[in-house]
């Protein structure tokens, strides 16, 4: 499951990681303009590693972790930190508790909340980007033209899940080529009994995707810089349009009527069983319908398309599970070790690495393991054509998904969401520095 940092826990934690953390820690133990990539075989005996994780990325380096410590000689353990896993190592972070390695959402937003000139190391010309396609290289993990990030699978896309035999059984040949269009769409299946969408309003974290898919064309045209930097506000029209809309198409019906109480487990269920059409979601969704179903129902059933106002256009949003982070510990070997196996990861490890997780080559010269369902390659085609979330692109990440949550429970109106979102965001943005 997506989970996103509370404005409120994030604006604390920034705040803490600036006064916590020791002063000394600014300088690593190697010097960030001589940063050396060891070979990434070469041996690395007694050396020992720490990888911090959450509960849904904790087996994924299973395979790399083996391949490294047969390679090297490094031992490598993984720590698994409890949900909520961003509060718990910003916590962690800001009483000097580091690990060698953790993963970690490689949007600008998080880098600055775990102040990553202070605790991470940079990663600028590691050996694998040559290799990363063009179209993804500098997609994310950077801050301040810093690369504090490696990116080891497909960032997360959100876009809508379709199923096939429900459109084709309602008549619909073509998909939408543009919001309205799927609104249309949309209106057309509910004519026919059919429920067009499915959103989970209990667990709120996804809601937040209806309106960030109408800003996908704003954001390209500057939105998040305009936000970041206090020209445009989420109370002004681009963004409040985009909410008011949202809360009128479910106020027209085009919801399951039981919005207010579904879960993240109930869409899944219920867009395989057919009792709904569309999902507007991220990959982690995908994840979920993986688990309850195999590849060969999956690409019968399953379908994906991106959308935007203007067209087919997805709008980017990597998770901790997508990328990790090398701290600064202050042991120079045991940092060279952590970029090392970084280094093994994106490269002799690397076909191993996404052929155990059936997942999409991030390389031109390494190919897709068989077996990928087809709806996973068609996210991961839209990622390099499309625009950046407010998590990828803003300086901060306000509660927009719980005050459109309390949209949907009636206890805010659209105006009110937007009030509560831009005093939340310049909160964090003054913490940050990004706003006087």
């Amino acid at each position: 499951m997506k989970r996103w940092i509370s404005a409120v826990s994030a604006l604390l934690l920034t705040v803490g990681l600036t006064a916590c953390t020791d002063p000394g820690a600014e300088e690593s133990a190697t010097d960030p303009g001589s940063i050396t990539w060891p070979d990434a075989t070469a041996k690395l005996d007694g050396v020992k590693l720490t990888i911090w994780a959450a509960q849904n990325s904790n087996t994924v380096p299973t395979a790399v972790i083996k391949g490294f410590q047969a390679a090297t000689g490094a031992s490598v353990e993984v720590v698994t930190i409890p949900d909520p896993y961003e509060q718990g190592i910003q916590t962690k972070v800001a009483t000097g508790d580091k690990p060698d390695l953790a993963f970690w959402q490689p949007t600008a937003s998080m880098l600055t909340a775990l102040n990553a000139k202070t605790n991470l190391q940079s990663l600028d010309g590691a050996p694998w980007l040559s290799k990363v396609d063009p179209a993804l290289v500098d997609i994310t993990g950077i801050l301040d033209k810093t690369r504090y990030a490696a990116l080891v699978t497909s960032p997360a896309v959100e876009g809508v899940y379709y199923n096939k035999e429900v459109l084709a059984g309602a008549g619909i040949s073509s998909l939408p080529t543009s919001f309205d269009e799927l609104v249309e769409t949309a209106r057309s299946l509910k004519a026919k009994n059919i429920t067009p969408f499915y959103e989970m309003g209990a667990d709120r974290w996804a809601t937040q995707w209806w309106v960030q898919i109408q800003l996908a064309d704003a954001a390209k045209a500057g939105l998040w810089d305009r936000i970041n930097t206090g020209q445009e506000k989420f109370t002004d029209a681009t963004v409040l349009d985009t909410v008011k809309r949202y809360d009128a198409l479910i106020k027209e019906g085009l919801f399951n009527s039981d919005i207010k109480t579904a879960k993240f487990e109930d869409q899944g269920t219920a867009l395989l069983d057919g009792k709904a059409a569309m999902v507007v979601q991220v990959n982690s969704f995908f994840g979920q319908l993986q688990a309850k179903a195999d590849t060969a129902t999956l690409d019968k059933k399953i379908g994906f398309f991106p959308i935007a106002p203007s067209g087919n256009v997805g709008t980017f949003i990597p998770d901790q599970s997508n990328a990790l982070v090398a701290f600064k510990t202050g042991d120079a070997k045991r940092e060279a070790a952590a970029r090392q196996l970084l280094s093994y990861w994106m490269g002799p490890g690397y076909q191993d690495f996404i052929t155990v997780r059936n997942t999409v080559s991030l390389q031109t010269g390494v190919s897709n393991p068989p077996g990928v369902p087809q709806a996973l390659l068609d996210v991961h085609a839209a990622v390099g054509a499309s625009a950046g979330s407010m998590q990828a692109l803003a300086v901060a990440n306000p509660d927009l998904y719980l005050n459109l949550a309390d949209m949907i429970a009636g206890t805010m109106t659209p105006e009110q969401v937007a009030e509560a979102t831009q005093k939340q965001f310049e909160q964090l943005a003054k913490a940050a520095g990004y706003l006087k």
